[in-house]
């Protein structure tokens, strides 16, 4: 006798399908068991996708920050380096023309 053994693919969904999902399920106007009918989804990995998706929402303020500050900083040191510049081409300048009494 010959036995069969079924493989399953694993199925790769796109960020743009898990957040269709999630934004669904965070309504809350269905439970997990429709919403997974309706996607072809398991509920259990509708679960994990809206946990996932909680716990990295603090995260998506404060990363604007930081990169706000980064940007600042980055600014900050072309403005420095820029009056380093103007400073040395001043001085060379004032010591080509010599006193303008």
């Amino acid at each position: 006798m010959m036995e069969q053994t079924s493989k399953r693919t694993r199925k790769r969904h796109s960020a743009e399908f898990k957040a269709k999902v999630v934004t669904a399920a965070l309504r809350e106007d269905q439970t997990l068991n429709p919403l997974s009918t309706r996607f072809g989804v398991p509920p259990v990995v509708i679960g994990d996708w809206k946990k996932q998706a909680l716990l990295a929402l603090p995260g998506l303020f404060g990363q604007k920050v930081q990169r706000d500050a980064a940007a600042v900083a980055a600014r900050e040191r072309e403005l420095y380096e820029q009056i380093g510049r103007l400073e040395r081409e001043n001085g060379w300048l004032k010591k080509k023309l010599g006193p303008l009494d």
